[in-house]
């Protein structure tokens, strides 16, 4: 549930926001051409790619090219609430504020391309949020040349922090989008939890297209070879390890160890604690 949101465009561009929420709460973040800088005040997100994921706790930083993204605001004990500024980055505006005369860093593409950095505590970053959250909260004294200064001024501290290397490849390529298959895509994210509807939009398709490219990429539905798949690991690590029901539920994907159960029984015709018991004379208790 979203409890106060705001925003700042420059160049009829969404340039700065903050929402505050009461999490969880899911969101697909689409960037076909726009590039994104989240810092998480407090509360947990979770980012993931068409590749990877990076959790992002209060106080630390993303950085995230252009792609397709699935955003997770996640419950953490310490906190009911989520809070987090992000800035948006737009080819059309970088052009237009350095009167295309981009920095260096901003020019050289680098290789290989990465998609997405985490940021940890970085006291310099803290003290420019600050500053956004005072003019988030007194809008009238914001005006053009303020804004301009404000996205040159995150450009360039993020050229120097820790870990600039990295970020540097990132803002190199803030806006040649990486290119990846279906399978790179299903593959890496056999073992998540992550729906068919969401993997989905990981992959820029609605889902009729997902499942029919999927068909015939495997020629069997999502679903089931998912579920092939994730058995198959668990069975491994029922068989190779000492791991209880729940962390082999957790470490295939599934939903909950009810869920990991009842789907084990289906192809199996036992619980997996019986199947352990009987082939391998081990208890998963």
């Amino acid at each position: 549930m979203i409890i106060d949101y705001k925003r700042l465009d420059l160049f009829g561009k969404m340039l700065f926001e903050t929402m505050v929420l009461k999490p969880p709460f899911q969101k697909d973040n689409i960037m076909q051409n726009e590039a994104c800088f989240l810092h998480i005040i407090e509360g947990t997100y979770n980012s993931t790619s068409e590749k990877e994921q990076i959790q992002v706790n209060s106080k630390e930083s993303i950085l995230m090219k252009c792609g397709n993204y699935l955003s997770d605001m996640i419950p953490t004990p310490n906190t009911e609430k989520y809070q987090a500024i992000a800035v948006h980055f737009f080819p059309e505006v970088l052009s237009r504020i350095y009167e295309n005369k981009l920095p260096e860093f901003l020019k050289k593409k680098t290789s290989p391309s990465i998609g997405m950095a985490k940021i940890h505590n970085d006291k310099v970053i803290e003290k420019y949020i600050d500053s956004l959250l005072f003019y988030f909260e007194n809008p009238q004294v914001v005006d053009e040349e303020i804004l301009i200064l404000k996205l040159k001024e995150i450009i360039l501290l993020l050229s120097k922090t820790k870990n600039a290397p990295e970020i540097k490849i990132i803002l190199s390529n803030l806006f040649e989008p990486n290119s990846y298959t279906l399978r790179d895509i299903v593959d890496a994210h056999l073992y998540s939890s992550i729906t068919i509807e969401r993997l989905a939009s990981l992959a820029g398709m609605s889902v009729s297209t997902f499942k029919r490219q999927f068909k015939k990429a495997y020629q069997e539905s999502p679903a089931t070879y998912l579920r092939t798949k994730k058995i198959e690991k668990a069975l491994e690590l029922l068989s190779k390890t000492e791991l209880r029901a729940t962390e082999i539920a957790y470490e295939c994907g599934f939903s909950s160890v009810a869920h990991f159960s009842r789907i084990f029984k289906e192809q199996h015709g036992m619980s997996p604690t019986t199947y352990k018991l009987n082939h391998f004379g081990k208890s998963l208790d």
